[in-house]
């Protein structure tokens, strides 16, 4: 039985894997939290810990930069101060999730393959992986480091551009046919990955996404028709699109290309338990994770 603490009691991560172990792996695996807020998590003895899976951290890209020393503080420093503490109490494997923002946006239409070197483009990024640096210079053969860095997390109770897009493709009844390729991960898929990790004793530094690359249109036609909006596709402002894309911040999020090369998310062990459409179905109509 491997015992995990997960660092982050509120994330939205922490929560879901949590959720995942007591469903899918309770007989292997058992899962803890600690809130990282008034210092509980130094309070908090880590000895007896197979592993910690560090998922606290500011999860939102900020520009604002009265932000920044926060930022660098909180998924960097705190990252260090966690992971110090894991390996002096005696934990063997330490798990943080990183982001795939470590190698920048979509704005240069990225493919991401073994040879990209991360240049981040904001100071989240950069938090994240200096905290990554920061982790290397701690790993060793008694304590194994994983940096694990996801694509866009959807899944039910998730934030961000997915719920964005989700809430558009509930209404709108055409959508520009401009063809994108997208990585993403649904939080099942994230989780299960996680906890393959653990059951494994794996280190290094990983990219795990869904089997599939995701096209906005896609993703929104798919969307709508979940919820009974037929969302009809039109080539008609592609020309314009291709124009703006790589100029315009709204443009770039929405059609930009930002994904893995699919050997970069190779791992021993298939990790994939939902495709794209019912990652889709699983996520818009709520059901329950077990389902």
């Amino acid at each position: 039985m491997k015992k995990v603490l997960i660092t982050g009691a509120n994330s939205y991560v922490g929560n879901a894997f949590k959720r995942w172990i007591e469903e899918k792996h309770a007989d292997a695996i058992q899962v803890d939290t600690v809130g990282m807020r008034n210092g509980e998590w130094e309070e908090q003895s880590f000895e007896g810990y197979d592993v910690i899976l560090h998922a606290a951290g500011i999860a939102h890209v900020s520009t604002d930069k009265s932000m920044e020393d926060l930022y660098y503080k909180v998924n960097t420093d705190l990252t260090a101060e966690v992971a110090t503490k894991a390996k002096r109490e005696g934990v063997h494997q330490f798990i943080f999730l990183s982001s795939m923002i470590v190698y920048g946006d979509a704005s240069n239409a990225q493919m991401i393959t073994r040879d990209t070197e991360p240049k981040p483009t904001n100071f989240y990024g950069n938090s994240k992986l200096q905290a990554e640096k920061k982790l290397e210079l701690l790993a060793d053969e008694s304590f194994l480091v994983a940096n694990v860095r996801p694509p866009m997390i959807y899944g039910n109770g998730s934030k961000g551009n997915y719920v964005k897009l989700a809430g558009l493709a509930r209404k709108v009844p055409l959508f520009p046919s401009y063809e994108n390729r997208r990585s993403m991960i649904h939080v099942d898929n994230l989780s299960e990955f996680l906890a393959l990790l653990i059951l494994h004793e794996d280190h290094g530094t990983f990219h795990p996404q869904n089997a599939d690359y995701v096209c906005t249109s896609e993703l929104v036609t798919t969307i709508g028709a979940v919820h009974g909006n037929q969302v009809r596709t039109t080539g008609l402002f592609n020309g314009v699109i291709g124009t703006l894309v790589d100029k315009n911040m709204t443009m770039n999020k929405l059609f930009g290309d930002f994904a893995y090369a699919k050997e970069l998310s190779a791992y021993s062990h298939d990790y994939h338990v939902r495709d794209f459409f019912d990652s889709i179905v699983h996520t818009e109509r709520h059901e329950p994770s077990s389902q």
